[in-house]
């Protein structure tokens, strides 16, 4: 494992293709030709170790690479990018196919005699798509990185569902799509029936062989605030609310400082101890993360914290009685919320939240859609489809009663790219009944998010987004809404 510094995480270069340009797919191959096969998954295939195996001959060579690549991407010549490694440049374009929902054409006309060791070789190099319309100013920079004798190209996304192989303009083999995104997915699918919930495991695959799937679609209903709308100049504080094991604590100030409040960091031990009382603050906000371990399951430590205090449970009470206050839970503590669900008012018909349907924890950027509700962080966002961030292992809603189910307020609810409800894994991640993913009381004034917007609230934070969102993700309009509830 490795890091380092980045100028600019909004450059980064992914295996999935630009589907609305037409383009071709380049292979830069630092063996220069050479195809050896030693170590390689076609030689194991064979059952065989082979002779020579790939190697670095100039070190030099993958220095003016990896300047080629820094280079083309800032001039914006590159779409996509994927390293060549296990199973060789057919394994690797296939790849982007699949990310992609692209169908291949690859050509193997200056490849040479040898289709099967131009295909599954395992030199060092990588793939990349490039527009069509800059072949010429690609080919001029690979030549003054004097990598000419590495690149060539070697095909193009198509939009049929095949991927299939020419020598000049003659099929040497073609398969559809799905036969090998069925092959390619069939040893991740055993171990997940093995390792999950085997249902979630089947619908997971059946999810991912769609070649007509949109991915994420998102879709909004109101022009994100750049700012509050707010002239006071004031800055009401919001208690930020922590307790051992929760992590997401820097992200929710800093989405609340944005919103133009005042972020107090507030632990349990300050409150318990008296340092800091609730009634210093506008706002409160229960951060994710594993408080306790989870050792006793969603939140019920850090509830059990306040219900068995009798001053700190008058205090929260008193807090969320409060007509000009609001509060936020977000996983670990849209958990712990659900348990203290009898001290705030209108929140009698929430949820406990248990395992996840998969039984395992989901980490994933998943569609929600905003649903009409009184919270006040909702306001006119109700019909908006959004990509969030999903982190956590205990989101499965599950209600006390039928009647609880249908009297809940329902704020956020997880669908799939279609904008229809989600009732599978994995758009919905967790098998919450009707997608569910946040409440709110029926006053509107405290919210439930098994989701983190604050994890999303920035647009560089989401590991994709719509080309065009500008800097705040129209996540930051829940916190601007909490803003402008204040008044």
């Amino acid at each position: 494992t490795a890091f380092a510094r980045v100028a600019d995480v909004r450059q980064q270069l992914t295996p999935v293709m630009d589907r609305e340009i037409e383009s071709e797919l380049w292979l830069i191959g630092l063996g220069a030709g050479q195809k050896r096969l030693g170590g390689s998954v076609l030689a194991q295939c064979y059952q065989q170790f082979g002779n020579s195996s790939p190697d670095l001959d100039e070190a030099q060579t993958l220095k003016s690479f990896f300047d080629l690549i820094q280079a083309a991407r800032a001039d914006q010549l590159l779409l996509a990018y994927h390293d060549r490694s296990d199973g060789g440049a057919f394994a690797a374009a296939c790849e982007m196919a699949f990310a992609s929902r692209m169908g291949l054409e690859l050509n193997l006309d200056g490849w040479g005699d040898n289709a099967f060791a131009a295909l599954f070789n395992e030199e060092l190099g990588a793939i990349v798509q490039v527009a069509a319309e800059d072949r010429a100013a690609f080919a001029d920079l690979v030549n003054r990185h004097d990598l000419t004798h590495c690149a060539q190209r070697i095909g193009k996304p198509i939009a049929a569902p095949v991927v299939r192989v020419l020598e000049e303009r003659a099929v040497l083999a073609e398969w559809l799509w799905k036969e090998l995104f069925d092959a390619w997915w069939s040893v991740t699918h055993a171990m997940q029936r093995l390792r999950d919930n085997p249902e979630c495991a089947d619908e997971e695959r059946a999810a991912r062989r769609e070649f007509s799937d949109p991915g994420l679609v998102p879709s909004l209903t109101f022009a994100p605030a750049q700012a509050p709308a707010i002239l006071t100049g004031a800055k009401p504080r919001v208690a930020i609310l922590r307790e051992q094991g929760v992590n997401s604590h820097y992200e929710m100030a800093a989405a609340f400082d944005k919103a133009g409040f005042t972020a107090v960091d507030v632990h349990m031990t300050d409150l318990i101890a008296g340092r800091i009382r609730l009634e210093q603050f506008a706002g409160l906000a229960a951060c994710g993360g594993f408080s306790y371990g989870d050792v006793l399951g969603a939140g019920r430590g850090w509830a059990t914290s306040i219900l068995e205090r009798p001053a700190l449970r008058e205090q929260f009470a008193a807090f969320f009685a409060r007509p000009d206050s609001f509060s936020l839970g977000v996983c670990n503590g849209c958990q712990m919320f659900a348990q203290l669900k009898g001290l705030i008012p209108g929140a009698e018909h929430w949820p406990r939240f248990l395992r996840n349907r998969s039984e395992q924890f989901e980490a994933r950027l998943s569609l929600v859609e905003v649903v009409e509700s009184p919270s006040i962080f909702f306001r006119d966002m109700a019909g908006s489809r959004i990509p969030i961030v999903v982190s956590h292992g205990e989101g499965r809603a599950a209600f006390d009663a039928p009647e609880d189910q249908s009297q809940a307020r329902i704020a956020l609810r997880f669908v799939d790219g279609h904008g229809a409800l989600a009732t599978q894994y994995p758009a919905n991640p967790n098998g919450s009944p009707e997608g569910i993913a946040g409440l709110t009381s029926s006053d509107g004034r405290s919210t439930l998010l098994m989701p983190h917007p604050e994890r999303a609230h920035r647009t560089v934070q989401m590991s994709w987004h719509p080309d065009g969102w500008g800097e705040s993700s129209p996540w930051q309009q829940l916190f601007h809404n909490a803003r402008n509830w204040v008044g």
